[in-house]
This record gives C-alpha cells, sequence and structure tokens, in this order.
C-alpha cells in the first residue's frame, strides 16, 4: 500500500477532517503490516538530492513478504529519466562531500553507526520481512552491516600517501589519495542491508557520493538506512536511490556506461556481473564485482565431525542456502563419509522451517518461485543419477518454503556440481585421495569461497594453497567479517570489498616536486 503524499495545509485554509483521519488510518495499517518501533523507517518513495520522490510515470513495484506472500507494500518503477537525475544529483554533491576532512566523514559514519545499533531491533524485523531470513538472523545481519560503517569510519582517517625516494637529485615523489568520484552501487537481495553498507561505507569514507540501486525484492532495507545516513547528516545529494524492476536494464546501462559515473560496485550473478563489466568498460572506468560461487566443502578423514557437521549446518543452510559463499558441494572423504551423513541428516532433520518472526522458526523460505524450481530441479536431477534422499527432497506446496534436504551419493555428473544451488540442499559426494579432492573442488569455472576440515598441520598449508578459490575457511564454516577482504578470483568478480576495500574508491595520484635545491 502506497502512503498518500503529505500535503501542507494553508493557515488560511484548515485541511479537511476527514484527510487527516484518511492519512492516519492508512499510515496506521501501514505500521501494522511492519509492526516497527519507528514507523518513519518505513520510506515507500526513492531518494534522489535529498527529497523523497515517486516516479515520474505514476508506477510502482509491489513488495512482497516471502514468507506469507503477502504485500509489504511499494516502491516506485523508475527509468532512465530518475537514473540521469540521480547522478547528476551525485555529482552535484561530490565537490563539496570530497573536500570534507575525513575526520568529519569517519564521525558522520560513527553517527550512522550509532544509529543503527539504537534501531536495531527494526531494522532487523525489516531484513526478515522483505527478505524471509530468521529474525534472529536479520538481527545478526543488522550487526554486520552497521559493522562496515564503524570499520569504514576508521579507514577513512587512515587513507595514508607515501614518499617515494627518488634516484635523481633535488626531487621528491609524493604520492596522495583523492577519491575515484561519482559511484554506482547495485546490490542483491540475500543480504538487503549488509551488501549496501559494505559498498556504500567505503564509498562515503573515500569521499565518493553514490547512486544506489537496490534489488526490488527487498528495497525497504535500503531506504531507511538512507533515512538513517540522513539523520546522520550526510548532505543532500551524497547518497541517492532509485528502485526499479522493469526498468532495470535501462538503469543499470546508464549506472554502468555514464560518463558522470567514475566506478562500478555491483553483487550478484557472475553472466549479469560480465554484462555489466562490458558496459563499464566503454569509458574504462573502475569495477567491483562479487559474482557467483560454487563453495566446496572438504571433510577430510583426520577432520573432527562434529566440528565439521556442526560447521556444515552454517555454511550450508545460513540464510536458507541463499548466500553466497554456501557450501555448494560438500566432498567427504570415504572412511568418514557414512558418519558424517548420518550425523548430518540427524541435524538437519531437526530443522523448521517457517515464518521468520516465529521464535521456534530455524529456516525461512526461499526468495520467490524460480528459487524454489531451481532447487527442485538440482535435487530431481541428483537423484536421476542415482543420489539418495536422506532429509526432505520436497517444497511445501503452495509456498515459498523448501524442506531442508541432504543427499548422498551424488555423482560428479549432477548438476549441483556446476551450478550454485542458492537453496538448502546439502549435496554429499565421496571420495579417495587429498590429490583426488583437489581436482574436483577446482573444477570450476567460478572461485569465490572454499572451506575443509582437518587437523594435520602440513595438509592444511597444502590445501590452502592449492584450492582456487579467494576466500578460504579453515576448520571454519563463517569466514565474513567486516575486516577482511571479501571477494573471488576466476569467474567469482573482480576487486576486494571490507578489509581494505576503501582503495577501491580512490585514486592515487603521484605528485614529483622538482628542483628541490
Amino acid at each position: 500500500m502506497r502512503l498518500p503524499p503529505l500535503h501542507f495545509a494553508s493557515p488560511l485554509r484548515p485541511r479537511a477532517p476527514h484527510i487527516t483521519f484518511q492519512f492516519r488510518r492508512m499510515a496506521s495499517a501501514q505500521a501494522s503490516v511492519f509492526g516497527l518501533k519507528d514507523f518513519s523507517l518505513i520510506k515507500t518513495q526513492a531518494f534522489i538530492d535529498g527529497k523523497w520522490v515517486d516516479a515520474k510515470s505514476g508506477q510502482t513495484i509491489t513488495v512482497i513478504n516471502p514468507a506469507t506472500q503477502e504485500e509489504l507494500g511499494t516502491v516506485p518503477e523508475m527509468g532512465l529519466a530518475e537514473t540521469k537525475e540521480a547522478i547528476d544529483a551525485a555529482a552535484k554533491a561530490l565537490p563539496a562531500w570530497s573536500k570534507t576532512t575525513a575526520k568529519h566523514r569517519h564521525d558522520i559514519l560513527m553517527k550512522m553507526f550509532a544509529l543503527m545499533q539504537e534501531h536495531h531491533d527494526d531494522l532487523g524485523r525489516l531484513i526478515t520481512l522483505e527478505n524471509g531470513k530468521t529474525l534472529a538472523e536479520g538481527k545478526g545481519e543488522n550487526a554486520y552491516s552497521a559493522s562496515f560503517l564503524e570499520w569504514f569510519a576508521e579507514e577513512a582517517v587512515r587513507t595514508y600517501g607515501e614518499h617515494i625516494p627518488s634516484p635523481f637529485p633535488n626531487v621528491r615523489n609524493v604520492t596522495i589519495k583523492q577519491p575515484i568520484g561519482v559511484v554506482s552501487i547495485m546490490t542483491p537481495w540475500n543480504f538487503p542491508s549488509a551488501m549496501i553498507t559494505r559498498k556504500l561505507g567505503a564509498a562515503l569514507a573515500a569521499g565518493c557520493t553514490a547512486v544506489v540501486k537496490p534489488p526490488p525484492e527487498t528495497p525497504f532495507s535500503c531506504l531507511a538506512l538512507v533515512e538513517l545516513a540522513r539523520r546522520a547528516g550526510v548532505p543532500d545529494g551524497v547518497i541517492n536511490v532509485v528502485t526499479t524492476f522493469k526498468n532495470v536494464s535501462e538503469v543499470g546501462k546508464e549506472m554502468c556506461e555514464s560518463k558522470i559515473v567514475k566506478k562500478v560496485s555491483f553483487t550478484g550473478s557472475t553472466p549479469v556481473a560480465k554484462l555489466l563489466a562490458g558496459m563499464a568498460a566503454s569509458t574504462l572506468k573502475k569495477v567491483s564485482l562479487e559474482a557467483g560461487g560454487n563453495a566446496p566443502f572438504i571433510v577430510f578423514d583426520d577432520a573432527d565431525i562434529d566440528e565439521a557437521v556442526a560447521a556444515a549446518i552454517i555454511c550450508k543452510f545460513r540464510s536458507t542456502g541463499q548466500t553466497c559463499v554456501c557450501a555448494n558441494r560438500i566432498y567427504v572423504q570415504s572412511s568418514v563419509y557414512a558418519e558424517f551423513a548420518s550425523r548430518l541428516a540427524e541435524k538437519v532433520a531437526t530443522f523448521k522451517v517457517g515464518n521468520g518472526l516465529d521464535e521456534s522458526t530455524t529456516h525461512g523460505p526461499l526468495i520467490h518461485e524460480r528459487a524454489l524450481e531451481k532447487v527442485q530441479a538440482h535435487v530431481d536431477d541428483a537423484v536421476a543419477l542415482g543420489a539418495q534422499v536422506l532429509v526432505g527432497g520436497t517444497a511445501i506446496p503452495g509456498t515459498s518454503f523448501f524442506h531442508p534436504t541432504v543427499l548422498c551419493d551424488v555423482p560428479a555428473g549432477a548438476r549441483v556440481n556446476s551450478e550454485e544451488t542458492f537453496g538448502p540442499l546439502a549435496a554429499l559426494i565421496k571420495f579417495e585421495t587429498e590429490d583426488e579432492v583437489i581436482k574436483l573442488a577446482n573444477s570450476t569455472d567460478v572461485g569465490l569461497a572454499g572451506y575443509f576440515f582437518s587437523r594435520d598441520v602440513g595438509r592444511v598449508w597444502r590445501v590452502a594453497e592449492k584450492l582456487e578459490v579467494g576466500m578460504v575457511g579453515c576448520n571454519t564454516g563463517l569466514i565474513s567479517q567486516a575486516v577482511i577482504g571479501f571477494g573471488g578470483i576466476k569467474e567469482s568478480g573482480l576487486g576486494r570489498e571490507g578489509g581494505h576495500g576503501i582503495e577501491e574508491y580512490m585514486n592515487t595520484k603521484l605528485i614529483v616536486f622538482g628542483g628541490l635545491n
């Protein structure tokens, strides 16, 4: 439901009482749908140049709660014209924002961090409502999301240059760091808050201005963050948000090809990442691309099986399997295969799927019907080739819920080995030797994350170095932190986020001083 625009009455002509009552009634209905303590965090308009705005066409996008299939609200269906306005607004705000001191940007980001903590319950609930993950995971994401603002606030004051000794007399070489300019940010629905702050926090800390295109499935978390940024003192035009679904092609094209935009940051699928990289190449702008994964999870025979099972639960089934670093192929050495499979299936059988707001729910819905269809297709394909279902294996009819599933004896030719499932499917594959499993783990075009369990120190170093991925979890299934460089190799993308990711939003300039007698 869209709230009607507010009209301020003339002092000579008071607003009609029935209009006031109607607005309050609609606002109350909207508040009851979300159930937030601070209703003003719910924004149903996009944000350009410091103003909440509708689409010029008047068209809207309906946002659905995936757990209940009920409408949460609508946001504007924007297009090329609004995107150009947002880019122009960011360009207009850039000179002043880029000249602020690093300490000033630090202070504003820390205010925003504090506001995210203050509104922790509301922001976590908002994530759960539009994404479907459990409330515990929603609140966990908010904490993770806020940590990027804290981290990059601290990075802002440490964007050091350097002095480089010259081989020539009376010459000094100095490098300085400068903000790259206007940046385009495009994010996915699986982490509707954290994927934004991981990019936007770095951009703001560096002194850049931004245009953000959130996913149409989960726009409300993004808009709530913008409201908190406004309260924290981020000036008009520094952050702009364009919401779109039907017009995503023309909006994305403009965000990549505009000569005003100097940097593109995207998280999503590999095919889309390739498409955007091609568009950005038209002006040779800088890109950061965090694309698809197909993470191997390896359990060697000397592993602590209890720890490996617990880590597999976290790594595979977090957010109902809808994360880019989820274990997708679980390789278990033959001598411990039966034990691992039995223990994992026993744990998964205790899961309860349902509405994330229900305290007893352990796993929420998948985001939409297409996601359900893909998981089912991977299960059916593996079973047809000889795999066995230990737990789950089917969707709940008429819903977006899929029973958490464990398959054993998954053959090498199964689709799950070559495609990212992005759902609650644990596919177990037996292996015999270290060399064999390394070859299997690396037999994919992508390389985002990989995991393995072993207590052999020599093996730990060998396997960690041989896995063709950007990030390795050794005896752990959870690697995401604000302080580390997040990203992949091969077709999993370019660049790194978090950690020293502020460098992705800055140019290094050399200044050579001559004639210094």
